[in-house]
């Protein structure tokens, strides 16, 4: 059986296989029905471990044992497949989420929150900041400082940037108001932008501006920069600096006050 790397590799990561599980299944689904030993030639796969593979591979939902002597293994189809991937994910993910939800009610909550306050005590204030990688940390980071504000929020952002923080950042945005944060935004705003500026309007003030620069502050003490032009770099690779520094997220604000006053409000 020969199938390119490429494709076995796409399986890995769609179906959350092994490399042996990836093997054994793409050498039955080329036979429709086979022995372990069969598949284990086919799939070069050592023969000691097609048993342990098959094995799993059946749990998964990926392949049925029938019945009779010798024992022989029938593909599932892989529509089939993909709706039973799919069930069983939900029913992970649901389950791990009732087990979080429970751990609210538990005393282990309560632990894990006075280590991390008597630890905070101990932490000298140069040591609150830390670099975050990826688009997906640097967002998940930014929601979760966001969630804390209670007084201001200031963004400087790019004209995509803008547009990714009204669709991922919204409902947050909503919270932050009810709780009377004074949110601005500021951002180069184009054409696309119309729709994404008439959701946020209403939370928060925007305005254009032509510079170049995306950080954000909030409540004058917590900073979060990325160093990096969005255009220019591959989301996965994009880089972000916390800062806990008021004396820093002050200066800065200040600097923005400055710049705010002669930018064009937007509504």
């Amino acid at each position: 059986m020969i199938v390119k790397e490429e494709f076995l590799n796409k399986l890995r990561r769609y179906f959350s296989l092994n490399l042996y599980e990836v093997k054994i299944w793409a050498a039955l689904l080329s036979r429709g029905v086979a022995t372990a030993g069969e598949l284990s030639d086919i799939a070069n796969v050592p023969r000691s471990r097609s048993y342990d593979v098959l094995e799993s591979l059946e749990k998964k939902g990926f392949v049925i044992m029938k019945l009779g002597k010798p024992i022989k293994y029938l593909a599932v189809a892989p529509n089939e497949v993909l709706e039973r991937v799919k069930k069983n994910l939900k029913e992970d993910s649901d389950e791990k989420l009732r087990r979080l939800e429970e751990l609210k009610k538990t005393d282990v909550l309560g632990e894990l929150n006075l280590l991390h306050t008597q630890g905070i005590e101990l932490v000298e204030p140069s040591d609150l900041s830390g670099s975050l990688r990826g688009r997906h940390n640097l967002y998940s980071h930014l929601e979760s400082t966001l969630k804390n504000a209670t007084k201001s929020v200031t963004l400087m952002t790019t004209s995509q940037g803008f547009l990714r923080k009204v669709e991922g950042l919204k409902s947050v945005f909503e919270k932050l108001k009810k709780r009377g944060v004074n949110i601005r935004i500021a951002a180069p705003l184009t054409k696309e932008a119309k729709d994404s500026l008439r959701e946020v309007s209403t939370l928060a003030e925007v305005r254009h501006t032509d510079a170049k620069g995306r950080f954000c502050i909030v409540d004058g003490k917590d900073v979060v920069f990325m160093i990096l032009d969005d255009k220019e770099v591959h989301p996965t690779y994009d880089v972000g600096i916390w800062v806990n520094s008021p004396f820093y997220a002050q200066a800065m604000e200040e600097l923005f006050d400055h710049a705010w006053g002669k930018m064009r409000p937007v509504k």
